[in-house]
């Protein structure tokens, strides 16, 4: 599936469930911020995903979030919000089997310039870019978006805002 699992570190991946905190980053035309990845030997093999990955070390998930956020998209001036949805998913990526609980955080910003600053390896072999996309434009896209259903949710999200407690969306297993 994705580049969305790309910071690989040992430490936030032993085999298991992998911990992942995830950005559903707006900015003030509610536009969400997605990036662009593919497989690594494949760019053809491609599709958008929200910034974000693995918990390093001790952090939390908060923690992962905004470094996350910074690393890839070069981001830092957003004020994190509660957690939006929760998702179980399990995919293949450069050669492995990822599975991931992921948390996803509403964020916002002013800053819509995008520098990635500190991708791994393998990330600036997957990640292609980022791009901010209106609703409208997610609901038409022809692409592959994770989570599948993001169109649908930004919607609700900017119709109702938050939830009053994290949504548990479909496990997704590709």
């Amino acid at each position: 599936m994705s580049a969305e699992a790309t910071r690989t570190g040992e430490d936030s991946y032993n085999g298991g469930l992998r911990k992942v905190a995830r950005v559903v980053l707006l900015d003030p035309r509610d536009r969400i911020l997605l990036l662009h990845g593919h497989e690594p030997d494949d760019p053809a093999d491609d599709w958008w995903f929200t910034p974000g990955g693995g918990l390093e070390g001790a952090e939390t998930r908060e923690e992962a979030a905004l470094r996350e956020l910074a690393e890839e998209t070069g981001i830092t001036d957003v004020e994190l919000g509660p957690v939006l949805w929760r998702r179980l998913c399990s995919f293949p990526f450069a050669g492995r089997r990822w599975d991931q609980d992921e948390w996803y955080y509403l964020a916002r910003t002013t800053q819509t310039a995008t520098a990635a600053q500190g991708l791994t390896e393998l990330e600036r072999r997957s990640v292609a870019g980022a791009r901010w996309w209106t609703c409208q434009e997610l609901s038409r896209a022809h692409e592959t978006v994770y989570p599948t259903r993001l169109a649908e949710l930004l919607r609700t999200l900017l119709d109702e805002g938050p939830p009053v407690s994290p949504v548990t969306l479909d496990p997704e297993i590709v």
